[in-house]
């Protein structure tokens, strides 16, 4: 088991709230953000994502979801310190439904 397949959530029953989670798609992070509300009977989450302020629905079977890691040498704690890309992949954030070409 690699520390990749540790952090993976496979269903919003393994969420609580405050819990930061990044959601992935083709390589690419779409979302990250704190839990702040689950529906374990849907396995769909919300989340108030980092970079838009906005909430966000999740698919769990839509998208590679991991646990957030806090950035290296600091005590983090759920809301203050800014949650970081998985090493190796780039840290794109394009929401997964938008043309490329709007976003900014």
């Amino acid at each position: 088991m690699t520390a990749g397949d540790a952090r993976q959530v496979y269903s919003s029953a393994e969420l609580s709230v405050g819990d930061g989670i990044e959601a992935w798609h083709n390589g690419k992070l779409f979302h990250r953000g704190e839990v702040i509300r689950t529906v374990a009977a849907t396995d769909l989450f919300w989340i108030l994502d980092d970079r838009t302020g906005t909430r966000r629905l999740i698919d769990t079977e839509a998208l590679l979801i991991l646990r957030a890691e806090a950035p290296s040498g600091s005590a983090a704690t759920h809301g203050s310190a800014p949650l970081v890309a998985e090493p190796g992949r780039p840290a794109s954030h394009v929401p997964l439904f938008q043309a490329p070409s709007l976003v900014r």
